[in-house]
């Protein structure tokens, strides 16, 4: 395990050296599709390559957000076009019925923005939030907004993980655990925070 894994980070610091700004934008677009390739592959080599000078942060940085919000992108936009179509033929395979549909659409007319932004943030959901979102309309606006936004502090973390631990494999598991942890428990408390939030609104709101 221990050679493949020195094996995919030399492969894929080789890649961003040769590939540059454009292979970050490809990789990070492909990752935030339903592709499931783990951003730090890209990044963290992506990160080593700004500290030898090799490459400028904020160009990584730019091109991996863009490529980000423009896989996120691709998701919504085939969810918003084709998603209601598929369900309706195919969502009986998934216990998926009209009324969930109808369900899951109100839930994004409510709650799309902390949804999005929270699930864009969290390995394993990052992936495919965009296609509910997509599924229940949500205004692209929003939606971009709070993609960038995510994406900015998710290849921030991983840019500056590179930066510091270069090459050193040892490292790597280690510090990215207490990543994925540390941004898990911030969505845990934003969400917290918004659901408290949104509580003393319908307080105030039956009071008066």
């Amino acid at each position: 395990m221990e050679f493949s894994l020195e094996g995919i980070i030399q492969f894929f610091l080789w890649f961003v050296e040769e590939a540059g700004y454009v292979g970050i934008f490809l990789m990070t677009l492909i990752e935030s599709t339903f592709v499931p390739i783990p951003s730090e592959v890209t990044m963290i080599p992506a990160g080593y390559l700004v500290q030898q000078g090799k490459l400028s942060g904020a160009g990584v940085l730019i091109a991996s957000v863009a490529g980000s919000v423009g896989g996120a992108y691709v998701n919504y936009w085939i969810a918003k076009h084709y998603g209601r179509l598929l369900f309706t033929k195919y969502g009986k395979f998934f216990m998926l019925t009209p009324q969930k549909l109808e369900k899951i659409e109100k839930y994004f007319v409510d709650h799309g923005a902390i949804s999005v932004f929270t699930g864009r943030l969290l390995p394993g959901i990052k992936h495919y939030i965009s296609f509910p979102a997509g599924l229940a309309q949500m205004p692209l606006r929003p939606f971009v907004i709070y993609c960038i936004i995510s994406g900015v502090i998710w290849m921030s973390l991983l840019l500056g993980l590179g930066y510091i631990i270069g090459e050193n494999e040892a490292l790597l598991k280690p510090y990215l655990i207490k990543i994925k942890e540390g941004l898990a428990l911030f969505a845990v408390i934003l969400i917290g925070g918004y659901i408290a939030y949104r509580r003393v609104l319908k307080n105030r709101r039956n009071a008066s």
